[in-house]
């Protein structure tokens, strides 16, 4: 294969991989929102641990028709990502409830700083200028976009803050394990997902009554309700896999940076199928800012110098060669 075809391959599975995140993530909100409005199924921790078990049994038919080979994770490294990440669903849960809409939205933007902060600290990578500048303009179109009223209280602060942090490092650490173990999305999920659905379907049923007050085993089942729920289950499972994909090739800042695309298509979808009374000058005017700075960023970082990694290699010898092998194969996945 050319170098020329490689890199057309290459960007055609990056849009493919972007694209089926979009699609999934923007579904199972639909989703959600109709499960949680309409019908009122308010235990979202539990929830996500519904998905994770779905996610599982995925793994293990795939792993069972020989698409998942066997591949090691040490334990201490699957326990640390399965810390960080139900911290991040349980903070991100509790930032919801303690905090305005303004500053959740506010947290939520802080984690791209965040995950540019572990990049620098963890991976030693730089970023050009025009790279930061691109950042701050998305940044700031979204800001534009969904934060209105800001309150602060000191509990809420603090979820938000356990929130913002175990976030950035669960995402973070997805493109750390993949690329440090050599496995693949699917092989990843496969580790993952099963100490996930266990731990959040053994403390989530608590957590939703501590936030909710109610209990998921009074809840009124109905044969609509428990659709939405297979439904819901079902879209997750693309969710939970995409997101790993997608981390995996661009790493964690870049999929906070284009995850703020799935915000304006949110937004877009909403005022098409909802109505447009929250269509106003200032949401159009984020909504450009916002795609503006995506495209800059996805020009600049692509640059020469507009995102490195500097990596200390050995001068010569079997382990400089080694190293570089693995680095070329991940390079070409």
């Amino acid at each position: 294969m050319t170098p020329t075809s490689k890199d057309d391959h290459k960007a055609a599975l990056d849009v493919a991989a972007w694209t089926f995140n979009i699609v999934t993530s923007v579904g199972i909100i639909m989703v959600n929102k109709a499960l949680l409005v309409t019908y009122g199924f308010t235990f979202a921790t539990t929830l996500t641990g519904l998905h994770f078990v779905a996610t599982t049994v995925m793994t293990l038919i795939l792993k069972r028709l020989g698409y998942i080979q066997s591949s090691q994770l040490p334990l201490s490294e699957l326990l640390k990502y399965v810390l960080f990440a139900n911290f991040s669903i349980v903070g991100m849960n509790v930032s919801l409830m303690w905090n305005s809409v303004g500053f959740y939205q506010i947290a939520k933007l802080s984690m791209i700083p965040m995950s540019c902060f572990l990049e620098i600290v963890l991976d030693n990578v730089r970023y050009s200028r025009d790279t930061k500048l691109s950042i701050l303009v998305v940044l700031l179109g979204v800001a534009i976009c969904t934060v209105t009223d800001v309150s602060v209280n000191g509990k809420g602060f603090i979820a938000a803050f356990i929130a913002v942090w175990s976030t950035s490092f669960q995402q973070y650490y997805v493109h750390f394990l993949q690329r440090k173990h050599s496995i693949g999305s699917f092989n990843l999920l496969g580790h993952t997902a099963p100490p996930q659905a266990a731990s959040l379907l053994l403390v989530g049923p608590f957590v939703d009554y501590w936030l909710t007050a109610k209990r998921i085993d009074m809840y009124n089942y109905t044969s609509t309700s428990m659709l939405f729920l297979i439904l819901s289950c079902t879209i997750a499972i693309g969710t939970n896999l995409s997101q790993f994909i997608c981390i995996g090739r661009f790493t964690a800042v870049s999929f906070q940076v284009l995850g703020h695309m799935k915000t304006i298509l949110i937004l877009t979808v909403g005022f098409l199928f909802f109505g447009k009374e929250g269509l106003n000058f200032h949401v159009v005017l984020g909504m450009i800012v916002a795609v503006i700075g995506m495209i800059w960023y996805g020009y600049v970082s692509s640059l020469p110098g507009g995102k490195e990694r500097r990596q200390s290699l050995p001068t010569s010898g079997p382990e400089r060669d080694d190293m570089l092998r693995k680095s070329n194969k991940l390079d070409e996945v």
